[in-house]
């Protein structure tokens, strides 16, 4: 991936409204933020200061730049060829971009689950156990903590302990996207990326989820693309507005769904386009 110098003109406070943040506070801070595909200049100037503990809402139509912002937030984007950004994006006050900041030591702090459940073809056990094996644990006691208290954290351990050595693919597709929750909590992340994971589960089984992301942000920051403008208001705390590759609008949900400042935003959750 290609980083390049870029000054820009928007400002925080110019998408934040009257939001007050403090660097306390603050888990992911976003600053001017551009990011090309090739040509196709995809993120324009973002700037979003995200806040600890915790869930911050991205919604905006299709090909807005939901998914490709969140995957910047681990680096997963630089997997795509020719991609090229400039900006920071500063975690836990250090900038990821850093020649020095290992993309793996970032991957451990920030987990990902992904729009459609993704479990591997191993055991139950196996799926969970996976990430802490790979960080040099190997002591079946210590394992079988890790899994018990990853799928305890996950909601799921009633429903599996039983089954534990079976493959992950015998379960629902709710029930695998809780294992893939799971398996992110295993490794002890500090902030949890969700994109889409409801959009493909039935509505009890996003019922659970919606519960679940309500239950970890005691622990855990959660940021989360979602086209369900419903599921935004019910689970965030703040909601980021884009449209086409800017960030519109950014403030606290309630206040983008009662009051938004932007016409913009007012005609997409009225579902005047979208």
């Amino acid at each position: 991936m290609v980083q390049l110098n870029v000054n820009n003109k928007k400002t925080t406070s110019e998408i934040t409204g009257n939001q007050e943040t403090t660097n306390s506070n603050i888990v992911y801070d976003t600053r001017q933020l551009n990011l090309w595909y090739g040509n196709h200049h995809a993120l324009k100037n973002i700037d979003l200061a995200i806040k600890e503990n915790e869930v911050t809402a991205i919604i905006g139509p299709s090909g807005c730049g939901k998914s490709t912002y969140i995957k910047t937030l681990n680096r997963m984007v630089e997997l795509v060829p020719s991609v090229k950004t400039s900006g920071e994006i500063i975690y836990r006050d250090r900038n990821i971009f850093d020649a020095d900041y290992g993309v793996e030591e970032l991957r451990t702090k920030v987990g990902m689950v992904f729009q459609k459940p993704n479990p591997f073809p191993k055991s139950i056990f196996d799926n969970i156990a996976y990430g802490p094996r790979i960080h040099g644990i190997k002591n079946k006691k210590t394992l079988d903590d890790i899994v018990e208290q990853s799928l305890r954290g996950a909601a799921i351990w009633d429903e599996v302990k039983d089954r534990l050595n079976e493959n992950a693919y015998g379960l629902s597709g709710g029930q695998q996207q809780r294992i893939c929750i799971a398996r992110a909590l295993a490794i002890e992340p500090d902030v949890i990326l969700m994109d889409e994971p409801t959009s493909a589960l039935d509505p009890i089984s996003t019922l659970k989820v919606e519960e679940l992301v309500q239950e970890l942000k005691q622990n855990y920051s959660i940021i989360i693309v979602t086209h369900n403008m419903q599921q935004a208001a019910r689970i965030s705390d703040q909601t980021a507005f884009f449209l086409n590759g800017e960030v519109i609008e950014f403030d606290k949900t309630d206040t983008i769904f009662s009051t938004p400042s932007d016409k913009r935003t007012e005609d997409y959750i009225s579902g005047r386009f979208g």
